[in-house]
């Protein structure tokens, strides 16, 4: 049986336009001036910083070299964790004065709390950091999702696409893989998730359904059908 929601974000609850649309650039824009402001006084900013300088080669006394990197790597979509905790910063900003609002799709919306109210556990596991996913669900257009939610993973237990991430969410969730259902819209996240055991559904909101023998969802809804089954 199902006890546990795992679910990524861009694409799944909330759409990868809202993330590539607003809020990459936004980072892009107001992320120098944060920077800059902050750099000195900010302890967590200039231990970011630092570790930006450690992975790029660049001089840590270089801010406009820094800045320069970070720029480069908002526009690669990098993994970088320096650059997803400073994203984070600014984001946070953004929402606290109103500028930015979370996307959650309607579906989503209603179906997460149906599911928490109805005894599941939530957690989320995306590419972006805890505090950007906090954001998001914290401050979105539908309300504040926090309260349905057990926990968040970012990429601090491993990239998505390996399956030892998976194990390490099993191990610090402390249950069977088998009660843990992984929705992601991409295959290989859950290609990685169904090594451990772990049951998936993909969702594909949009285009062409593919011929596959995974569970395809079009959206939360269809997933609850398969949680209703299970």
């Amino acid at each position: 049986m199902i006890r546990v929601v795992l679910t990524d974000i861009e694409g799944t609850t909330s759409s990868i336009s809202f993330v590539h649309d607003v809020l990459f650039p936004y980072a892009s824009e107001h992320l120098p001036g944060y920077i800059r402001g902050h750099h000195r006084t900010h302890p967590a900013v200039a231990e970011q910083l630092a570790r930006v300088a450690e992975v790029s080669g660049v001089d840590d006394r270089d801010l406009d070299a820094l800045i320069a990197v970070l720029q480069q790597w908002i526009e690669e979509d990098r993994k970088e964790n320096a650059l997803k905790a400073l994203q984070g910063m600014v984001w946070a900003q953004g929402y606290q004065n109103g500028e930015l609002k979370g996307h959650i799709y309607p579906d989503a919306a209603d179906y997460l709390q149906r599911w928490h109210d109805r005894g599941l556990r939530l957690f989320v596991y995306s590419s972006g950091s805890v505090e950007a996913q906090r954001l998001i669900f914290g401050h979105s257009q539908e309300g504040d999702f926090t309260p349905f939610f057990s926990g968040y993973f970012d990429t601090a237990v491993g990239g998505k696409k390996e399956p030892q991430s998976y194990q390490n969410i099993l191990a610090e969730l402390g249950v069977e893989p088998a009660s843990v259902l992984f929705l992601s819209d991409v295959e290989a996240e859950l290609d990685a998730a169904e090594v451990t055991g772990m049951k998936t559904a993909w969702l594909v909101r949009d285009g062409e359904l593919p011929g596959t023998g995974r569970f395809v969802a079009r959206d939360f809804s269809e997933v609850d059908a398969l949680l209703r089954k299970r």
